[in-house]
């Protein structure tokens, strides 16, 4: 009888030992979990804090000069596109359609390189025209034939004088160096379409 109670007190005090084991183990392995997942917390707060830094500090480069020239290039270039697309509808002369198809193009390509330098720098461009230049497009759009060729040369010969003088101060006097990098990729091109500009101009004397 002495020995039942006794494998009995033993069996109880092992059950009892075991299930301490098994409560240490889970408080350990809570206090494992806990403490990671904070870590966790602040590496991804500090990855997403130095992205939103990098992108400010970015934007706080850019010179008045620099913001100025890319909201202009960006307007200037939308309306480019636009009023090459109306002169491949509304223009009556071969060697305006075709200047109108060029603009178009190039200028199309300007724009999307203009996009992706706002987009690396974390700057936001115009999307729509300003006053002037949707009044521009407005009274171009109610011409058709001769005087819409007249109207779209002139307005190119001019519009592209006022493209490269203000596409040179950038490459010269801007501070960030992306932007006066495309400045000056992008002249050779504004001076080839004051070219054909000038020739279209003659055509449709």
């Amino acid at each position: 009888m002495k020995n039942s109670i006794l494998t009995i007190l033993a069996v109880a005090a092992m059950v009892a030992c075991k299930k301490n084991e098994t409560t240490t183990a889970d408080q350990s392995s809570d206090t494992t979990t806990s403490m990671s997942a904070p870590a966790d917390t602040s590496m991804a707060t500090g990855d997403s804090a130095t992205t939103a830094s990098s992108s400010n500090t970015a934007t706080a480069t850019l010179s008045a000069q620099d913001k100025s020239f890319a909201d202009a290039a960006a307007k200037g270039g939308m309306m480019e596109v636009m009023l090459g697309q109306l002169a491949a509808t509304n223009a009556s002369n071969a060697t305006v359609k075709s200047l109108g198809a060029m603009m178009v193009k190039d200028h199309g390509k300007a724009n999307d390189e203009l996009k992706k330098w706002a987009s690396a720098s974390g700057y936001t461009l115009p999307t729509s025209l300003d006053a002037d230049k949707q009044k521009k497009y407005d009274d171009l759009k109610a011409k058709k034939g001769a005087d819409f060729d007249r109207a779209y040369a002139d307005l190119m010969v001019a519009d592209h004088k006022e493209d490269i003088a203000a596409f040179k101060k950038q490459a010269s006097e801007g501070s960030e160096a992306s932007l006066k990098s495309f400045a000056s990729s992008t002249l050779p091109t504004l001076e080839h379409h004051l070219m054909e500009s000038e020739k279209a101009k003659s055509a449709v004397k």
